[in-house]
Formats: C-alpha cells, structure tokens, sequence
C-alpha cells in the first residue's frame, strides 16, 4: 500500500467545515448547561455560549473557504501543468 500526501488546503477545509458545523451547536450546549442568567438577558449564558459559538463558527467558514480555495488552485495549476507538458511535446 502507497500513501500519498493529501494535497494542500485538505486539511484546512475539513477542519473549517467541523468547526463552522459544530460551533454554534456546542456554543448553545455550553450556554444552555451553564443556566439561565438572572436579571438582563444580555448578560445571559445563553446569549453568551451561543455568541461565541457563532463566532467560531464563522472563523471556521472563513478557513474552510480559504482551504478551499487552496485545494482549487493546487488542482488547477497541477490540470495547466499537464496542458503544457502535453502542448509542448505535440509541437
């Protein structure tokens, strides 16, 4: 069995992809086990957990897109590569 490296840019959109899922879903959870705040609803652990969840959540959408768009070009400039090797030795 051969392994081969993972291209660039895999790792990044998979990891930004769980993060951006799974963020908000353990903001709330963290939030919703930590009680209802009393007083302002502003300062609830709710809002808070769910807040911070969102925001990893959109850190993580942010690296998947920038892992994505990483895989694209290793892919594309590997497709042009074979395009010229292929043009050059027809000439």
């Amino acid at each position: 069995m051969r392994l081969e490296p993972t291209p660039p840019g895999f790792w990044m959109t998979v990891l930004g992809v769980f993060a951006a899922v799974l963020g908000p879903f353990f903001g709330f959870l963290v939030g919703s086990s930590m009680g209802r705040g009393d007083g302002d609803p502003l300062l609830s652990p709710l809002y808070w957990g769910l807040f911070v969840g969102v925001v990893v959540g959109g850190l993580g959408v942010i690296a998947a897109v920038i892992g994505g768009r990483r895989l694209w070009l290793h892919y594309h400039r590997e497709h042009r590569a074979q395009q010229d090797e292929v043009e050059v030795r027809a000439s």
